[in-house]
């Protein structure tokens, strides 16, 4: 294999006081707002209307209902909650979490999994998940805490290429070619830094490898300031079919504290413009808890999105640790909104994007009814994992290109974080894993735990039980007696089939799920994740 040159890095209100002190929750009105008879909301009034449920008591596969979370005017949190509950802890896109990866793990046991992938049934039965981690972005969004490489320089972007064929090579040297996928991501940083030239080399490129299947999600993030309508085009010419558009929030204050001014007008006509192109699935982040947002404010972008109706939205909660991430150091942590203004964000978006007929699917998304997460949703087959929310439980995931993190078989993964240490590798001729974690079967029980709580908002006992071959109550009983506080404080409700999170709890779920988390508790420190609220 030749050796190619190392890449160098470079240079409406919705909370309202009460005489309590309680935040409460605004009821749905019943009124103006104007639905069609494909549950699609018109008008500037479509927050004011509730649309009736969808399919919301049709029972999923099993026979399991789905279940929804509506807020409603007796929906309250206290202060008291708001403070205890106003604390660190993990997203649970994996279990265990990637802050557990260990150093022992690294190419020859990575190489392992893929060979037993490609020995066992999985190969045939299976499909691969890919995730191509593009780094570079021209301009730094100060909230970012994606590996990422701010840059001018495109010419980088055919260096990197290089390096990603050798990278995809290797996996193709134990995987063999031909490897069905059913999906393609590609994040970052922001991969349209890439030419479209370029970004046909890297569909060609894996293409070539693996066999992607007719009809696969093919996905990118897109930056609305790097494309316009004949990029877009491009795009759907070379099989993607979902595009993710980053807004975070109209609002031109909080655009500016953040460094990233993007105007509503640009981002609905490029929307307007991907519809007109045929992409069969939009996609829009937004972030709540940003520096100068309001619930007032946030409430006029949450309004302006609804207006542009994409087929699926993603809610985060900005993640404040200027301490791990340095261009958070140039945000003012006096602009920064409190929790009871956050949970305020929240819980406004909540009932906004269902009454414009959103399903909310989990903890960050929302989707209309017959999108594919909102489906997989009803029918209790939700999964999440490190992109978020995904339609296919038990996909391995081969995660390509500078940071990525991948899943094959009970196995984690991640590449080297730094370019230079990536590229070494790659020189080498060596995989660039530098850390993962082989899961113990403790670990895979709980991971199971973990995901139906943040999936599907509930825990089956049964279903537990028959998976892996173990009795509920005995395994997890110190685990049991800690929800039994949590159902004190209205959080889940506790019966003999298992556990559920109520709509408040809903709002903590993250805290929920870290009662099964062996890790946390053992060690109990949670200074290295992002605040529940």
């Amino acid at each position: 294999m030749a050796r190619q040159p190392a890449l160098a890095a470079g240079p409406g209100e919705v909370f309202f006081a009460g005489v309590d002190g309680h935040a409460q929750l605004p009821q749905l009105a019943v009124g103006a707002g104007d639905l069609d008879a494909n549950g699609m909301c018109h008008g500037s009034n479509c927050g004011e209307r509730a649309l009736p449920r969808h399919d919301a008591d049709q029972a999923g596969e099993g026979g399991r209902s789905a279940k929804y979370f509506r807020m409603s005017a007796t929906t309250t949190i206290s202060p008291e909650l708001l403070r205890r509950f106003d604390m660190a802890g993990p997203r649970y896109t994996s279990y265990p979490t990637a802050d557990r990866f260990v150093d022992a793990f690294a190419a020859p046991q990575y190489e392992q999994a893929l060979a037993q992938r490609r020995d066992g049934p999985a190969a045939s039965s299976r499909p691969l998940s890919l995730y191509v981690h593009v780094p570079f972005c021209e301009s730094l969004c100060y909230y970012c805490a994606c590996n990422k490489i701010i840059t001018r320089h495109h010419e980088r972007g055919q260096a990197y290429l290089r390096y990603l064929q050798l990278e995809v090579e290797l996996h193709a040297a134990v995987l063999g070619t031909g490897q069905a996928v059913s999906q393609v991501h590609l994040g970052g940083g922001t991969p349209t830094f890439l030419s479209d030239a370029e970004l046909a080399q890297l569909m060609a490129m894996l293409r070539r490898s693996f066999a992607i299947a007719p009809g696969a999600e093919c996905s990118i993030e897109i930056d609305p300031r790097t494309v316009d309508g004949i990029r877009l085009q491009a795009l759907a010419d070379l099989g993607f079919n979902r595009v993710s558009f980053g807004v975070q929030d109209f609002d031109p204050q909080v655009q500016k504290a953040v460094h990233r001014i993007q105007p509503a007008e640009q981002v609905f006509a490029l929307v307007a413009q991907a519809r007109s192109v045929g992409f069969e699935s939009i996609n829009v982040d937004l972030i709540y808890g940003l520096p100068r947002q309001t619930p007032e404010s946030f409430a006029h972008t949450v309004a302006q999105v609804s207006q542009l109706r994409p087929d699926r939205i993603a809610l985060y909660a900005y993640a404040h640790l200027p301490e791990r991430f340095k261009p958070q150091r140039r945000i003012v942590p006096a602009e920064l909104p409190g929790a009871a203004d956050k949970v305020s964000m929240l819980g406004q978006a909540l009932a906004a994007f269902q009454a414009c007929g959103y399903v909310y699917v989990g903890m960050d998304h929302f989707a209309l009814p017959g999108d594919p997460l909102a489906v997989a949703k009803r029918q209790g087959r939700l999964h999440r994992n490190f992109q978020g929310y995904s339609t296919q439980p038990d996909c391995d995931l081969i995660g390509l290109g500078v940071s990525a993190i991948g899943r094959v078989g009970s196995t984690y993964s991640q590449n080297a974080k730094t370019m230079e240490e990536y590229c070494n590798h790659l020189d080498q001729g060596r995989l660039p894993v530098v850390r993962g974690l082989s899961l113990t079967r403790d670990d895979l029980a709980r991971r199971a735990v973990i995901m139906a709580l943040m999936c599907q908002g509930e825990v089956v006992f049964e279903a537990i039980e028959t998976a892996w071959l173990l009795d509920f109550r005995s395994a997890f009983a110190p685990e049991l007696e800690h929800l039994q506080q949590l159902q004190e404080q209205g959080l889940v409700s506790i019966d003999a089939a298992g556990v559920q999170v109520t709509d408040e709890g809903w709002f903590f779920v993250r805290a929920v799920a870290m009662v099964f988390d062996r890790y946390l508790q053992a060690d109990r420190s949670r200074a290295r994740f992002s605040r529940i609220l």
